[in-house]
């Protein structure tokens, strides 16, 4: 297997897990391309483990699909987390550490579709993918330059904290504590 076979299988394990029939029946490859293709740089120094979190993503696909630690390393493992991985990692460690629920089933994607819905992305479906604005979002995103309210990145909430100083673990437990006093989850 070839380094690009490898990512694009990457690739494509990342998309399965967060987009099924249950999301959505369109195709937003190219907005994930772009996600994966987006280096995840903070400012706030805990976000580093979101970052963490995305590179060890590539070591759980390479366990899921038998690869070896090293051809994850000499093949994935050469370029900082994307905003992609950082998400889905997020996501994952969402449902698996906080609102697993068997008899619910598994909602990784729930949690990151509502990331991308906040970020304003929800709705860029290949069709209409401008990636002019797509980049701007995203570099809104990473300057903190979203609302107070944490809408235009992650998390959006109304609990009048100021998500733009928050770092993303707080601001997703901040956002499931929304969801959970609504009854939403």
């Amino acid at each position: 297997m070839t380094r690009d076979e490898l990512i694009d299988q990457y690739f494509d394990w990342m998309y399965q897990l967060v987009v099924d029939d249950r999301y959505s029946n369109k195709s937003y490859r190219k907005l994930f391309a772009r996600l994966y293709d987006t280096e995840f740089t903070y400012t706030i120094p805990m976000d580093g483990n979101r970052a963490e979190d995305g590179i060890n993503l590539r070591y759980r696909f390479g366990r899921e699909q038998l690869y070896s630690d090293v051809m994850v390393a000499s093949c994935l493992d050469d370029r900082p987390c994307s905003i992609l991985e950082m998400m889905i990692a997020l996501s994952i460690r969402c449902e698996e550490h906080i609102m697993d629920d068997p008899d619910v089933g598994d909602r990784t994607g729930q949690w990151f579709w509502s990331m991308l819905v906040s970020l304003g992305l929800g709705g860029m479906e290949d069709r209409k993918f401008d990636r002019y604005l797509v980049d701007a979002t995203l570099e809104r995103f990473l300057d903190r330059g979203y609302e107070r309210n944490g809408e235009g990145g992650l998390f959006t909430v109304n609990n009048g904290r100021d998500m733009r100083r928050t770092e993303i673990w707080y601001q997703m437990n901040y956002y499931l504590s929304e969801m959970m006093k609504e009854g939403s989850v």
